[in-house]
């Protein structure tokens, strides 16, 4: 498949609507507005949800549920194929070398998975591990060092 391959193909787009080209277009003269009121101004028409002063429908209906957003930690996760084979050879893994190869983004709270097997010893760092990947790297001869995550509320 190639760019040009894909679809919708030119002739399938819909044209733009020009307005104001004339009578005959069927769009000239208000360009298919009507004749005057809000709805015929430039930057007229109402917000979403304005109801005509009515109490809008998002007013209306009660607050439900419960919002955890500014305190919610995002982990940028690795499974342990990915990590040994970024670190081949290498027996201490910290943090700062997480980031330095891309595996993580830059700040980010790094959860560990168990996908893979690991076959040295490893000493990792990150601020959390799954209980399987914990499980493998300790029978394999290393250890795990858990960091505290920050959240992100400040």
């Amino acid at each position: 498949m190639q760019l040009h391959n894909l679809f919708p193909f030119p002739e399938e787009r819909k044209t733009r609507r020009r307005v104001g080209r004339g009578a005959g277009s069927g769009l000239g003269c208000t360009a298919g507005k009507g004749h005057k009121g809000q709805n015929a101004r430039a930057g007229g028409g109402v917000r979403p949800g304005f109801e005509g002063g009515q109490m809008p429908l998002q007013r209306r209906l009660p607050k439900h549920g419960f919002k955890n957003y500014p305190f919610k930690v995002t982990y940028d996760v690795i499974n342990l194929d990915a990590l040994q084979a970024a670190f081949e050879g290498k027996s201490d893994i910290t943090l700062e070398d997480i980031y330095a190869r891309g595996l993580a983004r830059m700040g980010a709270a790094v959860k560990v998975l168990s996908r893979g097997e690991v076959k040295t010893a490893l000493k990792v760092e990150a601020h959390k591990f799954s209980q399987a990947a914990a499980e493998k790297i300790r029978q394999a001869g290393g250890s795990i060092n858990e960091l505290e995550a920050a959240s992100t509320a400040e």
